[in-house]
């Protein structure tokens, strides 16, 4: 029987990519989500918050973004989903935020960004 290699992960950190339909609407949302951007070119950032992060691009295409999804866990789903609705994103963006679900494997929220990725804030239950 043959053996398989497996790779040995020592990764630092997971960064996906996203698009954006309006760059500059995009970049607002997401520092009024409390990230921070570092600005790389004219047309594409790195938005940090702690050690995690993504970059935002000028680019879109609507099949792409619109099946794009991003789990960011939470410590505390309700109180993150509470200011969610105190920074007023639905009326700024014209984006939906949906309210928490307590299900079995733990709690989320979901707030679709102004381009259409739907973002999941979550905490999983130990």
């Amino acid at each position: 029987m043959e053996e398989s290699i497996k790779v040995k992960h020592k990764a630092l950190s997971i960064r996906p990519f996203i698009g954006a339909k309006d760059f500059e609407v995009s970049r607002s949302f997401y520092r009024d989500l409390g990230f921070e951007e570092v600005v790389l070119d004219a047309k594409f950032s790195v938005f940090k918050t702690g050690d995690l992060a993504f970059y935002l691009q000028d680019y879109y295409d609507k099949n792409w973004i619109e099946n794009t999804m991003i789990f960011l866990e939470v410590e505390d789903v309700d109180y993150y989903y509470n200011q969610l609705l105190v920074l007023n994103l639905t009326e700024k963006y014209g984006v939906k935020l949906t309210p928490t679900v307590h299900l079995d494997w733990g709690s989320e929220c979901f707030l679709h960004d102004p381009s259409g990725v739907l973002w999941h804030f979550g905490k999983f239950t130990k």
